[in-house]
């Protein structure tokens, strides 16, 4: 008997692969392919639980929930640091270059 693919196995991959260069490029589509990608492995994961045997491409699913999640991190990581500079510098710092430089200054010490 021949074995099955598991049916989102590929797609997962790329949306793996997709959420960490999305946090490159800006963090919000990083996390939304994340998200899709562990939402789509979890029936796949449960498919293949329940009969291994008839599945061959499970590696790829794996390799795609690991690399979802590592870029499911990196976008709470980047999510976290923008919340912490937003509640450091404040909301008119952001606004006003001026307004950057001074609450850098006070804040981290740097020198512009």
């Amino acid at each position: 008997m021949e074995k099955q693919k598991l049916s989102n196995a590929t797609a997962v991959l790329v949306l793996g692969i997709l959420s960490i260069v999305g946090n490159c490029c800006y963090i919000v589509p990083g996390f939304i392919f994340g998200l899709i990608a562990i939402i789509l492995s979890i029936g796949d994961t449960k498919k293949y639980k329940e009969n291994p045997d008839l599945y061959s491409n499970y590696s790829n699913l794996n390799a795609g929930k690991i690399l979802a999640i590592i870029g499911l991190v990196l976008s709470i990581i980047f999510i976290a640091m923008i919340v912490y500079l937003i509640l450091a510098l404040g909301v008119e710092a952001f606004e006003n270059e001026e307004a950057m430089k001074e609450a850098l200054e006070n804040a981290f010490g740097i020198q512009q």
